[in-house]
């Protein structure tokens, strides 16, 4: 309940900072707010059932909410898989093209990576979710698991699913490892651009601009590689990797962001000190009445 309180809090603070911030109107801050925004969408298709059920006897899901969580967790983790990289590319034109930064990643080429990148991160895992729930289930109807997901309903099935699997593993390949390899390119060379500033100072700017993306990839892609990617024979693991990556990533995305951020402290403060001002005006003017 706590971490998805500072999910909701995090997040939303960070959309609001950028909405409201004139000097965060750039293309790094608006990929961020589309993975705040994302990050609230994917944290809130799960937890609240999940923490229903905790707290439930009863603890059923209908098969309709079921395909529907399945889809949409498949969506937008797929959908942040392939944002991630776009940051990426982010950071790689602005610091190896500096002069040319603002020609690339213009407002409408940003939001038409944005609305692409959704789009196929929606679309992607529908014959995915497709293969999956046709399957013919043999009067099984538990699965040892707080979430639906691909291995769960599979479970179910009494006829051999071997080729949906294969679908599964190859798709996560894909999903997980072009994006993965897109941004250890980008940051190649990226590292490479930043050996040759002169400028210590400029050096340690471009390494603090990068080093929170860094953190946040490397905290996603860990415990989706381990959700995803990990033996079937390993009992019990389950549960505990599908916490870590349904609620650590949207939980600490914010509080990396906040705390390796000069522009991200300032906007909070400026926004603080509005909101706080507002209200002692408010209540000067009622106290004078």
């Amino acid at each position: 309940m706590v971490g998805y309180l500072i999910i909701l809090n995090g997040n939303i603070l960070i959309i609001i900072l950028i909405l409201t911030s004139t000097n965060l109107h750039t293309p790094m801050y608006f990929f961020l707010s589309n993975l705040s925004f994302l990050d609230l969408c994917f944290s809130t298709s799960i937890i609240p059932r999940m923490l229903r059920d905790l707290v439930s006897e009863k603890k059923t899901i209908a098969y309709a909410e079921c395909a529907t969580q399945l889809y949409m967790s498949l969506a937008l983790g797929q959908t942040e898989c392939i944002l991630l990289s776009i940051m990426a590319y982010d950071r790689y034109v602005a610091i190896c093209f500096p002069l040319h930064y603002t020609t690339i990643m213009n407002k409408m080429i940003c939001v038409r990576i944005a609305a692409i990148t959704w789009m196929c991160g929606f679309l992607i895992p529908i014959s995915q979710v497709a293969f999956t729930l046709n399957v013919n289930l043999c009067g099984k109807n538990k699965i040892n698991h707080f979430l639906c997901e691909v291995p769960e309903i599979l479970s179910m099935s009494c006829e051999n699913t071997i080729f949906i699997e294969g679908i599964t593993y190859v798709v996560g390949v894909i999903i997980l490892m072009t994006p993965v390899t897109f941004i250890v390119v980008s940051y190649a060379k990226i590292i490479i651009s930043i050996l040759k500033i002169a400028s210590s100072v400029g050096r340690r700017k471009a390494f603090s601009t990068c080093g929170s993306h860094m953190i946040v990839v490397t905290i996603f892609y860990g415990s989706a590689i381990a959700a995803y990617m990990k033996p079937s024979s390993i009992p019990g693991t389950d549960k505990v990797i599908a916490i870590f990556y349904v609620i650590v990533p949207p939980m600490l995305n914010p509080i990396i962001y906040t705390l390796r951020n000069n522009e991200i402290k300032v906007a909070f403060m400026k926004f603080r000190n509005r909101y706080f001002f507002a209200n002692e005006r408010g209540k000067a003017s009622i106290n004078s009445t």
